[in-house]
């Protein structure tokens, strides 16, 4: 007799939860998608349908073919920007996969498009492998004129990078780095404009040393501060630590030059300046021991590292990655401008004086109108893209 199994019955998917009360308007605002692709020449007859399709774009496939110069001219991909994830390192969510990162590199798409008027779309890749996405990436590149890597994890973030920079010859930029670093820098320069300090005689410690806080503290020694310590989980990276990444060691030659060891207690005693990328808390008491008057950018979302009324308490200047606070550090201030004039340039790459540019020319828009509560500018400030793109641009042509 043949034995019978017992089969269970396949389990029902259950009904997602409904949504929060005072979230629909975010819901429907996502509700199919926020991107959509229009044609920008009209199809309105068998004559325009000639035009645009068979056979008139047999005509210029072939010029392009024998002219590859002149793909710039009659192409959109040329003044298109990928954002490509892996979604491995989501602002604020971690690694939630490529799927659902889609909703924030549509919204990017979308910042592109209405800060800068370039085209751009999202792609997300489901592969976690560094081989793997720079390939996939090379390949793609045809079809656009920039690439913008984002909430791609530490340490492939660098990797990636590198390796796309070498082997394309488009503008590739990290955003979570680069444009991290630009807003941090140029309101950085403001806020020690605004308190007598040089950057010469600045200590800094940067919370986080993942891949925008060694962007930040980088951008920050190129624009001349000579003291900075950098903490990770761990506390402070010097060569005390044995367990550093390759990554972090290579910070040793130009981070933390009088040796301090500890952690975060070590770090802010007598220090002028706090950056927090980390998405930790610093007691209040750690605070009252930094320099007086000190400045402090406590930047984690949603939570700042300090609540900025805690933090107003010791500090002249504060700044947030938040919306409902001033000083709000937005990477949208940065990253429309350099591609912009990146592509505008005709650029093949975004280089560090293109990037320092962008740092003078974002903190420059504001400079007659400082005060404690306003040392960068709003997003909505129409005199931030224009400044800033032509602020690369005329760095790559001096290059």
């Amino acid at each position: 007799m043949t034995q019978q199994h017992e089969t269970s019955a396949p389990e029902t998917p259950q009904a997602p939860p409904p949504i929060e009360p005072g979230l629909e308007p975010v819901f429907d605002a996502h509700r199919g998608g926020k991107l959509a692709i229009g044609a920008r020449h009209p199809i309105r007859d068998a004559a325009d349908l000639s035009l645009v399709y068979t056979p008139g774009v047999a005509e210029v496939s072939r010029r392009i073919a024998s002219h590859p110069s002149e793909a710039r001219a009659y192409l959109g991909a040329p003044r298109t920007v990928a954002v490509i994830t892996d979604g491995t390192a989501v602002l604020g969510l971690g690694d939630i996969g490529p799927t659902a990162a889609l909703p924030v590199m549509e919204g990017k798409s979308c910042l592109f498009t209405e800060f800068a008027g370039l085209a751009s779309f999202p792609v997300a890749l489901d592969t976690t492998d560094v081989d793997a996405f720079v390939e996939t990436v090379a390949n793609l590149a045809p079809s656009f004129g920039a690439i913008n890597l984002e909430d791609i994890s530490a340490p492939r973030c660098f990797e990636i990078e590198d390796r796309l920079r070498e082997r394309l010859d488009i503008p590739v930029m990290h955003d979570d780095q680069h444009g991290t670093a630009i807003v941090v820098t140029a309101a950085m320069r403001n806020a020690r404009r605004l308190t007598g300090r040089t950057d010469g005689s600045l200590k800094v410690v940067v919370a986080g040393a993942g891949a925008a806080g060694i962007a930040t503290a980088k951008m920050l020694a190129a624009h001349g501060v000579a003291e900075i310590v950098l903490l990770d989980s761990r506390g402070v990276i010097g060569p005390h630590r044995t367990d550093l990444t390759p990554v972090k060691r290579e910070l040793l030659g130009w981070t933390n030059r009088t040796g301090i060891a500890g952690g975060m207690a070590e770090a802010l005693r007598g220090a002028d300046v706090f950056v927090g990328l980390s998405g930790g808390t610093v007691p209040e008491e750690l605070i009252a021991t930094m320099a007086p008057d000190p400045i402090i950018f406590a930047l984690s979302n949603p939570t700042p590292e300090i609540h900025p009324g805690i933090a107003g308490r010791y500090a002249s200047v504060v700044a947030t990655g938040r919306s409902d606070f001033p000083n709000q550090i937005n990477n949208v201030l940065a990253f429309p401008g350099v591609f912009l004039g990146a592509l505008d340039a005709g650029a093949t790459d975004i280089t560090e004086p293109m990037k320092l540019a962008a740092v003078d020319a974002l903190s420059d828009v504001i400079v007659d109108e400082l005060r404690p509560d306003l040392i960068i500018p709003s997003p909505f400030d129409a005199r931030v893209v224009p400044a800033v793109s032509e602020a690369v641009r005329l760095a790559w042509a001096g290059a």
